[in-house]
Formats: structure tokens, C-alpha cells, sequence
């Protein structure tokens, strides 16, 4: 029976492995408009009905990485070194993307400016990122014990993840993500929990 299920889920795998890449050749052929779902079905030798079992809509198959996000957020802060400020191992992780992979530069390149050509995908990324932003809020105040509802803490997440997007809006995405935590380890060291001057507003 174990088998059985390993053989299914790795069938499973590959169909939609099938689905991303024949998704992303299109898209980057012809544009991401110009392709339509049963294009890319018929691509990959399945039905629009498969697709959709897969990825819930179009812009889900530029994103195949979705379901993990969330468990590698929270990893980044609960598993961070010793001694390693939040901040540094959240903007740590935003760097370790594989958009910054020094191979298959660019290709990569490519795959940046589809999403920030395509407003459609431009905003599927921010909400994809975006909806865990509460789940990271509160990894980060378990970690500072914290109040869940830390209003630091609930910053940080928000900001950690809006600076996560300029990875694919920026024409030079490292500087960008760079500068972006940079501000905010300098405003979070005011207002982090423990360490705020009484009846400051940081």
C-alpha cells in the first residue's frame, strides 16, 4: 500500500511539474496573456479538469512553490542561529530565493520581468506572500514572547514579506531587498518588543 501512494503522489508530482513548465514556455513564448488554460493543458497531455486540480487558477502555475512558503517562513525565524536577530535571518532567507541563483542567470532575468510585465502576476505574488502574513507576525512575537497581536511584530511580518516583492519589481532586486531590511533593522531595534523607551512611539 505504501508503494502504492508513493507511486500516485510521485505520479501526481510529475503531472504538475508537467503543467508549470509547459505553463512557463508559453508564457514566455507568446506572453502571458496571449496563452490560454487549454493551451497549456493540451501542452502538458492533460485536461483543463487536471489542470485545475493542480493550480486553482492561471497565475497559480508561474508559482508553483506556494504550499511550502509559509513552513519555510516560520523555519527561518523558530531555526535561526543562535545570537541571529530576526530581522537578519528573515532578510537571510528573502536573499536565499531562487531568484538570486548565480546560475541560470538569465533565465531568471527572463522569469523577473514576465512578472513585472504582467500586473496580473505582479499582484498574484504579492497576495501569495501577503496572506502569510499573520502566521509570521506571530512565529515572531512566540519567539520574542511576545503578545500574538504585537503591533512590532505584526509590522515586521508585513514589511519582511512587502520587501520580499521587489525582488521582481526592481531593476536591481539585491540592492533593493538590501536597503529595504536595512531600514527596517535600524526602526525595528526602537520598537521591538523589550527593548522600547516607555511612552515613545519608537
Amino acid at each position: 500500500m505504501t508503494e502504492t501512494m508513493g507511486r500516485r503522489e510521485r505520479k501526481k508530482a510529475a503531472t504538475r511539474q508537467a503543467l508549470a513548465d509547459a505553463a512557463l514556455t508559453l508564457f514566455l513564448e507568446r506572453g502571458y496573456d496571449a496563452v490560454g488554460i487549454k493551451e497549456i493543458a493540451e501542452a502538458a497531455d492533460v485536461s483543463t479538469t487536471t489542470l485545475f486540480k493542480h493550480f486553482p487558477s492561471k497565475e497559480a502555475l508561474v508559482f508553483d512553490q506556494d504550499a511550502d512558503l509559509e513552513a519555510a517562513l516560520i523555519s527561518a525565524v523558530r531555526d535561526r542561529p543562535p545570537g541571529t536577530p530576526v530581522t537578519a535571518a528573515l532578510r537571510e532567507h528573502v536573499l536565499r530565493s531562487r531568484l538570486f541563483a548565480p546560475e541560470g542567470t538569465a533565465e531568471i532575468a527572463v522569469f523577473r520581468e514576465l512578472i513585472r510585465a504582467t500586473p496580473a502576476l505582479s499582484a498574484y505574488q504579492r497576495r501569495m506572500w501577503m496572506r502569510h502574513e499573520h502566521t509570521l507576525a506571530a512565529a515572531i512575537a512566540a519567539e520574542l514572547d511576545a503578545p500574538a497581536d504585537d503591533p512590532a511584530c505584526a509590522a515586521l511580518a508585513h514589511f519582511a514579506l512587502e520587501a520580499r516583492s521587489l525582488i521582481t519589481t526592481s531593476p536591481d532586486p539585491r540592492t533593493a531587498v538590501e536597503t529595504a531590511f536595512a531600514l527596517l533593522e535600524g526602526g525595528w531595534e526602537g520598537v521591538r518588543p523589550g527593548n522600547r523607551a516607555t511612552g515613545q512611539a519608537g
